[in-house]
Formats: structure tokens, C-alpha cells, sequence
């Protein structure tokens, strides 16, 4: 069994990721779909303190990234939105791999079996959507209607996210960033397979893009947020057979842990990264499995936004920082479009940097591009930890600006 270093890891872990090379994927609408596909999904998120979630994946991995592009991939058919481990876009060829939280749902073992049980609501707006084409929630408001459950969703909005769950329906398109919902039969290319994965294809779709997109992977991060102990059965056996046959290799990691990469993982050149600064969305692929980055960036990352304003150490909204092959710190930040200012609210820099001078170099050139696909024309810093930092950090900026 070979043994292999933290620093290793790392590098292929975000080389993996589309995060050690300018334009991994490409550019445009094509270059988006490439890292979709490569990714297996984009998570969705509303929050919009800064470019939402989908966005802001995406715009780290496509060098001229705009929001056209996936409005492009959904209207052309090449993606849909349904959940991986959360809402998000995947590619329209691996529909099949949502079919069994779809039949979960519809046959009443799922925990979203429950988001409506209104039948006769369902089937009437089924019926409605069906003769007036795609509709959004708010064509189905009604005067006095009460909210309830679910986030306060009214009847109709949890009725149509039931049949969302279930596969009758699927979002068109969104205005704004309402979905726009359609018959499944009216969004789904007709040539694109509907035949329920075995479980052990399900499994070997998990691994697949588990190693694909990350390098490597511990046994249980293959079903991460991913319910069913016979999944994971059949993930571990699908995982012995190809260690059986070197198609998978087992390393050992520094700490003693064992992880999973494709055979030949470590034969591959892993050239030193540039001193390139990247702000990732808290929802980047990258850093979403918190064991994961722990053990390889030593970094203990939480969302604080969904914790009460007291129990916050960070703040609101943190992007981690990654610089070079290493995630070096957070920025709480937040962008005032109507003031177009682009807010570091809280930068914490947590990791001996070397040469600071370089470093705020690059992080102010982050911060830059980052501010503009943000619509924000200037930034502001606001505080940093250590507080030392902030002095240094204003200079620079001033001086780029």
C-alpha cells in the first residue's frame, strides 16, 4: 500500500477540482457544461449575499463565466435541476441516478414523501399546467391563502414541490430565480434514458464521480448526505472488486487514514501550483464535506449564516480563501449592489503565509475580479484577524486601485 503526503492530496484534490489551472474546462456555454459534467452536480443555493452558489462554482472554473451560459444549458436541455446531495444542476444524461429518490418519493419511504399529501390539489395543478403550458408558484396564488410548513410554503407551493420530488414535474426554466414549471414530459429530451439504475450501477455512478472530481475519496464521502446502508454495501463491494483488479488503488495517508484514487493517481505529475488566490463559494464542490477538509487543508469550515448571530465566530457569509494548493484562511463578505461596493466585512487570514506581501498581491486581485462579476465597481475592508493584517491589506489595495 502506498503511502501518500497531505500536500499530495491536496494538489490532487483541487487539480481534480478545476481549481490549479485557469481554464480546466474551457470557455463559454461549452466550457460550463464540460465542468458540469466533470463535477457530476452544481449545487443550487438562494442566498445571495454574493453571486449565488451555481454561479460562483462555475465562475472559478470558466475563465469568462456569465449567467447566460447555464440559463443556456437548462434552456437547451443539456442540464435539469433535481438533488444530488442538495438542489442542484446535473447533467441531463445522468437522469436516470435521480429516478430512485423520485420512486422513494412517489412510493412513500422517503422523509419528502410527506412536503404535501393534498392529492386532489396536486392532480388540479397537474391538470392546469398541462393545458396552459409552464407555470410558475405564484400563477397559482389565491386571495386568503395560508401558509404552512415547509418554510412556510403555501398549499400550492408544497404541492408542487411534491410533484417535483416525484418526478412529474420539472423546472422549465426560472424568472428571476422563480422556477418555471413543466410537465416531466414536456422538459425531458425524449431520447434520454428513463430506466431505473440498479443499485449497483448507482453505486458505480457515485464512485465514478467521486474520483473523477476529487482525486480520491474515504469510503464513506462516495455517499455523502446519501441515504441507505444497501448503497453502501454495494459501494464498498464495487470499491473491493476494482481494488481486486487495479482499477482503484488504496493509499495511505500520513495520519493513517486509507483513501480510494484511481490507479496511477500518483505517477501523474503534480507540478507545483501558481500563487493564484481564489475565493470559493461555501457551496464549491471543493469544500462542501467538512471531515474532508479537515483532513487534508486542516481547515475546520462550518456556514455560520444558518447558526444564531451569537454562536457566529466568523461571520454571515465566509468564502474560504485557497492560495496556491492551500486554503489559508476565510473573508465574511458581502455586495451592496445598489452601492455597487463590494465589503470584506471579516478577513481571517489562519495560516503562517510566508511571503505576505505576494499573497495580498493575488488576494486583492481576487477580490477584484470577484467584486466585478458581483456588479460592484470598489471594495471595502472592513476588519481583518489578525488585526496586524488590516493596514497591510488597505495599502495594497489603495495601490492597486
Amino acid at each position: 500500500m502506498a503511502t501518500v503526503s497531505k500536500k499530495s492530496l491536496r494538489r490532487i484534490a483541487l487539480k481534480a477540482q478545476g481549481l490549479l489551472s485557469r481554464s480546466p474546462f474551457g470557455r463559454g456555454a461549452l466550457g460550463t457544461l464540460r465542468a458540469i459534467r466533470h463535477l457530476g452536480y452544481v449545487q443550487i443555493d438562494t442566498i445571495s449575499v454574493v453571486a449565488r452558489a451555481h454561479h460562483h462554482t462555475l465562475w472559478n472554473r470558466i475563465p469568462n463565466y456569465r449567467t447566460r451560459h447555464l440559463e443556456e444549458l437548462v434552456e437547451t436541455r443539456r442540464v435539469f435541476e433535481y438533488w444530488y446531495h442538495a438542489a442542484s444542476y446535473l447533467p441531463i444524461e445522468d437522469y436516470r441516478f435521480a429516478l430512485p429518490r423520485m420512486s422513494a418519493v412517489r412510493g412513500d419511504t422517503h422523509r419528502w414523501a410527506s412536503i404535501s399529501r393534498n392529492k386532489k390539489l396536486m392532480k388540479k395543478i397537474l391538470d392546469r399546467i398541462a393545458a396552459e403550458g409552464p407555470l410558475k408558484a405564484s400563477d397559482f396564488d389565491e386571495p386568503g391563502a395560508k401558509a404552512g410548513g415547509w418554510g412556510n410554503w403555501k398549499p400550492h407551493k408544497r404541492a408542487l414541490e411534491q410533484l417535483f420530488a416525484r418526478g412529474d414535474l420539472m423546472v422549465h426554466g426560472r424568472q428571476g430565480f422563480q422556477k418555471i414549471w413543466d410537465l416531466r414530459e414536456r422538459v425531458l429530451p425524449a431520447e434520454i434514458e428513463t430506466r431505473a439504475p440498479t443499485l449497483r450501477e448507482q453505486a458505480d455512478y457515485f464512485i465514478d464521480y467521486a474520483l473523477s472530481a476529487h482525486g480520491f475519496a474515504h469510503e464513506k464521502s462516495f455517499t455523502y448526505l446519501q441515504s441507505g446502508g444497501p448503497l453502501r454495501k454495494a459501494v464498498r463491494e464495487s470499491l473491493q472488486e476494482r481494488v481486486a483488479s487495479q482499477l482503484v488503488a488504496v493509499l495511505e495517508t500520513a495520519d493513517g487514514d486509507m483513501v480510494y484514487a484511481l490507479t496511477g493517481v500518483l505517477a501523474a505529475r503534480l507540478k507545483k501550483p501558481s500563487d493564484r488566490v481564489r475565493l470559493l463559494s461555501p457551496f464549491d464542490n471543493a469544500v462542501i464535506q467538512r471531515d474532508r477538509n479537515l483532513r487534508i487543508h486542516d481547515f475546520d469550515y462550518q456556514l455560520e449564516c444558518y447558526l444564531p448571530e451569537s454562536k457566529r465566530r466568523y461571520g454571515y457569509f465566509c468564502l474560504p480563501i485557497v492560495y496556491g494548493d492551500r486554503i489559508v484562511g476565510r473573508a465574511d463578505c458581502k455586495a451592496h449592489r445598489a452601492d455597487r461596493i463590494f465589503e470584506l466585512k471579516h478577513v481571517h487570514i489562519e495560516t503562517d503565509l510566508g511571503d505576505r506581501e505576494r499573497f495580498l498581491e493575488q488576494f486583492l486581485v481576487a477580490v477584484g475580479e470577484f467584486a466585478a462579476f458581483d456588479g460592484c465597481e470598489s471594495t471595502r475592508i472592513t476588519r481583518t484577524s489578525p488585526s496586524s493584517w488590516l493596514r497591510p491589506m488597505r495599502s495594497v489595495s489603495l495601490r492597486g486601485a
